[in-house]
């Protein structure tokens, strides 16, 4: 039985695991919006949720979208991204915000702000309502 116990515990702890992702540390009720990509104002509407561990979801310039997101803090990988498929007067913005968000590889957040960058200089700012 003791043996038993001395199995289980740590089998218990790994179950509670902290989220180690960008959803471990951002609200999960904050919908975070792109105000600047690569400098510029981003003229289109886009968000990001991280609204539970691995989730990412948001709502593109036309589409609403989800993908998974399961690499540590600092870093930003996103899986394959799923979205709707309606067609808008902004679809080139929402091909230019997917094309950049698909090529982040770093997250920070402070505050009500959210960047997502890469190591090619790319950067995408997000804020949240406080």
């Amino acid at each position: 039985m003791r043996y038993l116990v001395a199995l289980l515990i740590p089998l218990a702890l790994s179950a509670c695991k902290y989220d180690e992702t960008i959803s471990g540390y951002a609200e999960p009720n904050a919908n975070w919006t792109l105000v600047e990509l690569d400098g510029k104002p981003f003229n289109a509407r886009a968000t990001i949720t991280f609204p539970a561990k691995g989730k990412v979801t948001g709502q593109a310039p036309c589409n609403t979208y989800g993908s998974s997101q399961t690499v540590p803090l600092p870093w930003f990988k996103l899986g394959p991204i799923l979205s709707t498929k309606m067609a808008c007067s902004d679809l080139p913005a929402e091909q230019v915000f997917f094309e950049a968000l698909s090529a982040m590889t770093l997250a920070e957040t402070l505050n009500n702000t959210l960047i997502l960058s890469n190591t090619d200089g790319r950067e995408m700012v997000f804020e949240s309502a406080p």
